[in-house]
């Protein structure tokens, strides 16, 4: 194969060719076939080229550039394609020396520049092609996002979805057709957002609502923020257990009866890259876990396998951390020893007498740490207070 890269990428902005570089325009002069999106097809002057419309599914277009190879061609972009674009899709497949890029300003430049915004203190968000839920974890009093929609009809979703939260008070620029003839920027509330918005459209948002709708970024999370059978790992018991277990950046969570969900929603609420694997044996628990994770918006990031251990461990990646918050035995404990990598972390939760002991057998043959926690809460009794205590909860936590 040549040196000369056969595939361009081109960043097109809604002027079309005009303002891209001379090797961006040489490209278009050379290629063969020029492939995109027909909206940016219709930019294009007249070229010998042959035009291509990328398919629906997004990955048939990529089938199509590999039968292409070798041939001079052209995949057009929107704006910067290696910012929630196809350029890095399109990286993922074909070797470094088979393609070259040309980006151009992307959405969320050209809008940061019309509002004055800095783009290092924004959120920038592809949800294009993600629920509108993955802004859950980022709503707060004050904070700036610029958030891409599939189209127009987004627009009504994403700030029904602020109302929903308690921030419909926030600021919304609806901008369509950014850097183009076509562009427009609508200033209003969320409360108060129309339709008929035109795609290529996103939205700017200054978000104002009450502190209390915020998710606070400390592990230990309300209770009454997920739904639950009443099986869970409670608020002051799940800030132990996330503390102990201490999730780190791109780190793989395995836990083992997940009940409601809520330890490996808040190991993937500690870092954008973290992942969870719950392995949950009752099926009535699976819509569960998979609701709580939806509503924090890391559904993406929670893979959910219905079964027991070992036998459901046969597709799980290898983990870094393992939780276990009930169905203590002796059989599990000797799954964990013989299935996974040493220097594995793990938390073991254990409720019952007969769990305790188990775990005072592992400590002294594994070691680790291991601690009681005896919580009580202040109730009515009668016309005064007293103490309502829960059961204890041992502890260990450690490495395999």
């Amino acid at each position: 194969m040549s040196e000369t890269p056969w595939l361009t990428v081109i960043g097109l902005g809604e002027n079309g060719p005009d303002g891209l570089c001379p090797a961006a325009l040489a490209a278009l002069e050379a290629a063969e076939v020029v492939i995109g999106p027909p909206r940016h097809l219709a930019l294009l002057p007249d070229l010998h080229a042959e035009p291509m419309a990328w398919p629906v599914p997004f990955a048939q277009g990529i089938e199509q550039l590999k039968a292409l190879r070798g041939r001079p061609v052209v995949a057009l972009a929107s704006g910067d394609p290696f910012w929630f674009g196809a350029g890095a899709v399109i990286a993922r497949h074909f070797a470094p020396a088979e393609w070259r890029a040309y980006p151009g300003p992307s959405t969320f430049s050209l809008v940061a520049a019309h509002l004055g915004w800095p783009l290092e203190h924004t959120l920038c968000l592809g949800l294009h092609a993600q629920p509108i839920a993955r802004l859950r974890p980022y709503l707060a009093p004050g904070e700036r996002a610029i958030v891409l929609l599939r189209d127009g009809a987004a627009v009504a979703d994403l700030a029904g979805y602020l109302l929903d939260r308690g921030f419909g008070s926030s600021t919304l620029w609806i901008c369509e057709a950014m850097g183009g003839p076509r562009q427009q920027v609508t200033e209003t509330r969320a409360a108060d957002v129309g339709n008929g918005f035109n795609h290529p459209v996103c939205v700017a948002i200054a978000m104002a609502g009450r502190a209390q709708s915020a998710l606070p970024k400390v592990a230990g999370l309300a209770d009454d923020l997920f739904e639950s059978d009443g099986v869970m790992t409670k608020r002051p018991a799940r800030a132990l257990t996330l503390s102990a277990l201490a999730p780190r950046a791109g780190e793989h969570l395995l836990d083992i009866g997940g009940g409601s969900g809520s330890v490996s929603v808040e190991w993937a609420l500690a870092h954008p890259r973290c992942h969870a694997t719950i392995i949950e044996s009752r099926s009535d628990r699976l819509d569960l876990i998979a609701a709580n994770a939806r509503a924090f918006g890391v559904e993406n990031r929670i893979d959910i396998v219905q079964g027991r251990v070992p036998e459901a461990l046969a597709d799980s990646p290898a983990p870094d951390a393992i939780f276990v918050g009930g169905g203590l035995s002796a059989e599990l404990l000797e799954t964990l020893k013989a299935e996974f990598q040493p220097g594995t972390r793990a938390v073991i939760n254990a409720v019952t007498l007969e769990a305790e002991a188990l775990l005072a057998q592992w400590q002294a043959e594994e070691g680790g740490e291991m601690l009681r926690f005896e919580l009580a809460q202040a109730t009515p009794l009668g016309t005064r207070r007293g103490w309502k205590s829960a059961y204890p909860l041992v502890q260990w936590s450690g490495t395999l």
